[in-house]
C-alpha cells in the first residue's frame, strides 16, 4: 500500500504530502498525528510543527526557507507564507566520510563503445558539423540538408504523409507513419549538425569560451571527427578553437576539416569542397566499430529539468545511487547546475578531496550569484512557475533535492564551465540551471551520456551524446511515454526501493551506451544545443 506522507530527514520540519489529502485528513507518521488544515496537492508541503514568522524551514535536513508568517501545524507550505532562505558557508567545517555501496555486480561490467587513440571510450561515434559564427548557420543547414537526404535516406513521418494526403485532396484523420528501417548508407556513422547564435557581436571572453566548448564536443569520445565553418571575420577564429583544441587534445589524431567562406569565394565553391573533404572523413570513420570497454569509461552528467515536489525523493536520489556506484567502480559522473546547488553548499564543500575545490566552488558559486544579483535577479527568483505549481517553493528546497542527484561519494575535483572531466569520480561543473545550456555544457565537459530527471516533462537532447530522460512520477511517465525513458516514480509507489530502481536504470544506461536502446530523445531527433553567455542565465 502506498504510503500517504513522508518525511525526507528526521531533521526535517515539513512533511510531503505523497497524494491528494483533503481537509480535516488525519495522517500519521513517525508516532505523530497530523489534521490537515486544507486541501493539499501531492506533492506540496505541509508543516509538521507551528511555525512564527523568521522560522527556518528544514527539508532534506537543510535550511530551505523562512516563514513569513504564522503557519499552523498541518497548514500547506506555500510562497506566500514562505520566503527563500539558505545556510550562509564560509569554507569546510569537517570531512565527510562515505561508505561506498557493494559494486561486485559491477565492477567487472563492459558496454560496446567506441575506442579512440587516446583511451576515451564513446558511446556514439559521430561526424559533427558546426559553425564557428551564426553567419555560417544557413550553410550548415544545407548542409543538413543534402547529407540527411543522400546518407539516411528518412522515410516521411506520418505527419509528412497526413500533409501529403491533405495537398493530394485525401482524408483529413492522421496516416499512419511508414515501417521504420535502416537506410542509412553508413551503418555505423550519425551525421549531427549544430546552429547557434554566436562567436561574434557579443564580448570577446564569450567568443573564447564558445571555441573551448566547440573544443570539448571535438574532443568528445562520441566525436569521430568533424567539420568546422568560418566566415572569416568573426570574434571566434579558427585559430581560437584550434588553440583551444590544442591545449585540450595536444595530440589530437580526429579528422577536422575547415573551410573559411571569405577565402573560399562564392558559396558553390566552399560548399562543393566541403561535401567532399566530409564525404571522405565520414567514410574512413564508418570502419570504427564497437568494442568491449569497462564501464569505467563512461562519463555520465547528471541534470534535471521541468522539476516537481517528488523529483528530490524519487529520480534524483536514484541517479544519486547510480553515480555513487560509478565512483565507487572508478568511473567519472558530473554535477552540473550551480543555482540549484544553493542551499547545500557546506555539505558540497566538506565532501571536496582537496581543500583547493572547496575554495574555488564557493567562488564560482558567489560570482555567479552576484552576476545574477547586479542584473536585478537572484537565486531566489530560480523556480519556475511549473516548478512552484508542483510544490518546489524556493531555490533552496528545489536545490536540496537537485543536489541528491550526486549521491554520497566525495568531489574528485570542481570545474568551471568549458573545462574538461579529467578525474574518474564525481566532479562538479558549473553551469547554468537551465536545461539546454546545462545538457550543452556538460557534453562540452566529456559527458558520454546524460542521465536527465524530470517531474513535468520535457523532450530535451543533445546533438552527440545520448539523452536519458527519468520521470520522478509514473503518471509523467505514462502521459508522456513518447519522451521518457525510464520510470522512478516507482520509488513513491512503493513498488522499489532507491537501490533498486538505480540497478535497473545502470543496466538502461549500459544498452544505451551499447546501442542496442536508443533514447527517445534520438528517435525524436531532438539535437538541442544552448551555449552559455556568461551574462545572466538561470
Amino acid at each position: 500500500m502506498q504510503k500517504k506522507v513522508l518525511k525526507v530527514n528526521p531533521k526535517d520540519n515539513v512533511v510531503v504530502a505523497l497524494m491528494d489529502l483533503p481537509a480535516g485528513e488525519s495522517v500519521h507518521l513517525d508516532g505523530t498525528d497530523y489534521t490537515v488544515v486544507k486541501d493539499i496537492k501531492a506533492k506540496h508541503k505541509f508543516a509538521a510543527v507551528d511555525f512564527e514568522d523568521g522560522d527556518h524551514i528544514l527539508m532534506y535536513g537543510v535550511i530551505v526557507g523562512k516563514a513569513n508568517q504564522s503557519i499552523k501545524q498541518g497548514e500547506v507550505i506555500t510562497t506566500e507564507n514562505v520566503k527563500h532562505q539558505s545556510a550562509k558557508v564560509e569554507g569546510k567545517t569537517e570531512t565527510l566520510g562515505w561508505n561506498p555501496p557493494n559494486v561486485d555486480k559491477w565492477k567487472d561490467r563492459t558496454f560496446n563503445g567506441y575506442h579512440r587513440e587516446d583511451g576515451q571510450v564513446g558511446t556514439e561515434n559521430v561526424w559533427l558539423f558546426f559553425p564557428l559564427v551564426f553567419c555560417e548557420n544557413k550553410n550548415i543547414e544545407t548542409l543538413k540538408d543534402i547529407f540527411e537526404k543522400e546518407l539516411l535516406h528518412d522515410k516521411a513521418s506520418k505527419h509528412q504523409l497526413l500533409l501529403r494526403s491533405l495537398l493530394n485532396g485525401g482524408a483529413t484523420d492522421v496516416v499512419e507513419e511508414e515501417k521504420e528501417e535502416d537506410t542509412r548508407v553508413f551503418k555505423n556513422i550519425d551525421v549531427r549538425f549544430i546552429t547557434h547564435q554566436g562567436g561574434c557581436g557579443g564580448i570577446r571572453q564569450d567568443a573564447e569560451a564558445l571555441g573551448r566548448l566547440f573544443a570539448g564536443y571535438v574532443n568528445n569520445p562520441n566525436v569521430a571527427g568533424a567539420t568546422v565553418l568560418s566566415l572569416g571575420c568573426q570574434n571566434l577564429q579558427v585559430q581560437i578553437f584550434m588553440d583551444a583544441l590544442h591545449a585540450l587534445a595536444p595530440n589530437n589524431k580526429k579528422p577536422i576539416v575547415v573551410y573559411e567562406q571569405q577565402k573560399s569565394g562564392t558559396i558553390d565553391e566552399m560548399l562543393t569542397g566541403v561535401i567532399k573533404d566530409s564525404y571522405e572523413g565520414i567514410k574512413q570513420a564508418n570502419n570504427i566499430e564497437r568494442k568491449p570497454a569497462s564501464i569505467t569509461k563512461l562519463n555520465i552528467g547528471l541534470e534535471c529539468g521541468g522539476s516537481d515536489g517528488f523529483s528530490g525523493i524519487s529520480a534524483n536520489p536514484v541517479l544519486g545511487e547510480v553515480s555513487d556506484i560509478m565512483a565507487a567502480v572508478g568511473g567519472t559522473t558530473m554535477l552540473a547546475e550551480f543555482p540549484e546547488l544553493c542551499g547545500v553548499e557546506q555539505e558540497l564543500v566538506n565532501r571536496c578531496i582537496n581543500d583547493e575545490d572547496g575554495v574555488k566552488f564557493l567562488k564560482l558559486m558567489k560570482d555567479f550569484e552576484a552576476s545574477v544579483v547586479a542584473a536585478g535577479s537572484g537565486f531566489d527568483m530560480n523556480p519556475s512557475p511549473g516548478n512552484i505549481k508542483d510544490g518546489l517553493i524556493t531555490d533552496a528546497m528545489k536545490s536540496a533535492g537537485a543536489a541528491k542527484k550526486g549521491g554520497a561519494a566525495p568531489i574528485v575535483e570542481v570545474l568551471d564551465f568549458t573545462e574538461y572531466a579529467t578525474k574518474p569520480g564525481l566532479n562538479l561543473l558549473c553551469t547554468p540551471g537551465n536545461d539546454a545550456e546545462c545538457t550543452t555544457a556538460l557534453v562540452g565537459s566529456g559527458a558520454t551520456v546524460v542521465l536527465f530527471t524530470t517531474g513535468l516533462g520535457t523532450p530535451m537532447g543533445n546533438p552527440i551524446s545520448p539523452v536519458v530522460k527519468i520521470s520522478s512520477n509514473t503518471v509523467l511517465a505514462e502521459k508522456m511515454s513518447d519522451i521518457i525513458d525510464f520510470n522512478a516514480g516507482t520509488v513513491i509507489n512503493g513498488d522499489k526501493t532507491i537501490p533498486e530502481a538505480a540497478d535497473e536504470l545502470l543496466e538502461l544506461i549500459i544498452n544505451v551506451a551499447s546501442g542496442e536502446v536508443k533514447t527517445k530523445a534520438d528517435v525524436l531527433n531532438q539535437n538541442d544545443f544552448i551555449p552559455w553567455r556568461r551574462g545572466v542565465s538561470l
